[in-house]
């Protein structure tokens, strides 16, 4: 068994005034362009899709459902990562996951933290349902750019691990 030939990735952006065009969604677009440019570097092929959504737990949760059933390897959320009132995408996340994984999130917390403090107001989340890595990014354009710099060396790592393949020798 090997890693898919293509790995497959959605971007979903949790926006209720982006959804409604009041403003234009910059944090969805900047996953996809490092992504890009991490997986070209790497020379690994990807197909990598946008939604914009509303901010809308019941949607949320379907469309990560569907993502599953639909076999997507990699998928990234950006919106409502923090603590107000419209914020529960770890929430939604967390009750689907079928592990969590910690420590990248913690890391970043800790990292920017350091020098932002407001950072580590973050509920970020990352884990695995079913063979689908999930992370869960603030809406800012600058963490993206961080939590990127920081999750995206450990995923064809994460893969291999979700897959089974020895990657220790």
């Amino acid at each position: 068994m090997s890693l898919p030939d293509i790995i497959k990735i959605r971007v979903i952006t949790l926006s209720d005034r982006a959804s409604k065009g009041e403003y234009e969604d910059l944090s969805g677009p900047e996953i996809t362009r490092l992504c890009t440019e991490f997986f070209e570097e790497k020379q690994v092929n990807i197909e990598i899709r946008n939604l914009l959504i509303p901010d809308d737990p019941v949607q949320l949760s379907m469309l990560v459902q569907d993502n599953e059933e639909k076999s997507i390897h990699v998928l990234f959320t950006t919106g409502g990562t923090g603590i107000g009132p419209k914020d529960f995408t770890p929430d939604v996340i967390s009750e689907l996951l079928d592990k969590e994984i910690p420590g990248v999130m913690e890391m970043i917390r800790v990292k920017y933290g350091m020098q932002k403090p407001n950072a580590l107001i973050s509920r970020s989340i990352a884990g695995v349902k079913g063979q689908m890595l999930i992370y869960a990014l603030p809406g800012s354009v600058k963490a993206v750019r961080e939590y990127c710099s920081e999750i995206l060396p450990t995923v064809l790592h994460s893969m291999k691990m979700i897959y089974g393949l020895d990657d220790h020798s």
